[in-house]
Formats: C-alpha cells, structure tokens, sequence
C-alpha cells in the first residue's frame, strides 16, 4: 500500500515561505500523479499544484508563488510556497492518483494526514 506523511507546516508571516514535504512508501509511488489540496475551516478543499509525467499545474491563485517538484530517489514530492498571504492559511494534504492530474479531490487514491499552513496579517 501507499502511504503518505506530509511535513513542513507552521505559523509564517505575510511574505514568509515554507516548503512541504511529501513522503511515500511504495514503490509506485513514482508512477503516480500527486496533488497537493488546501483546506481552509468552513471551505471547499482545493488543488494548488499537481504533478505527472506530463507536467506540472497550478491553480491561478498560487501561479508564479508555489512550485511543485517530485524526487523519484527519494519518493518525496515537495511544494515550495513562496510569498505567502493569509489566505493561503490551510491544512495542506498530499494525494496521490494513479489515473493522472485532476482537479478533483474525488479522483485521488491515496492522502496524507495533512500538515497546518498558518500565515498571519
């Protein structure tokens, strides 16, 4: 089976950056598209970036700010968070689909147990 552990999160400020980290156990992992969502108290969970063998996406508010990026050797999948606002404050969970990106929460296979992302004002 696949597991996933996010790690990374913590309380920043406006303009901070953080990095988070995916781990993954199994070796197919590699051949798996990963996401990484959002969710805000009282909000709809959301993608901010994806990765597959096609490529990289990321939802517009994010664009230019996050970069997502995967190291096979090690099975992490990493999101750089750059320029931090507020509303990027979430829990941040890793998925992993073996059907390819989506945007959607419902086709991800596997999910990490989250990680806090906090940016203050």
């Amino acid at each position: 089976q696949v597991q996933l552990v996010e790690s990374g999160g913590g309380l920043v400020r406006t303009g901070d950056s953080l990095r988070l980290s995916c781990a993954a156990s199994g070796r197919a992992f590699v051949t798996y598209a990963v996401g990484w969502f959002r969710q805000a108290p009282g909000k709809e969970r959301e993608l901010a970036a994806a990765i597959s063998w096609s490529g990289t996406s990321y939802r517009d508010s994010v664009k230019g700010r996050f970069t997502i990026s995967r190291d096979n050797a090690k099975n992490t999948v990493d999101l750089q968070m750059n320029s931090l606002k507020p509303e990027d404050t979430a829990v941040y969970y890793c998925a992993a689909s073996a059907r390819g990106k989506s945007w959607a929460a419902d086709d991800y296979d596997y999910w990490g147990q989250g990680t806090q992302v906090t940016v203050s004002s």
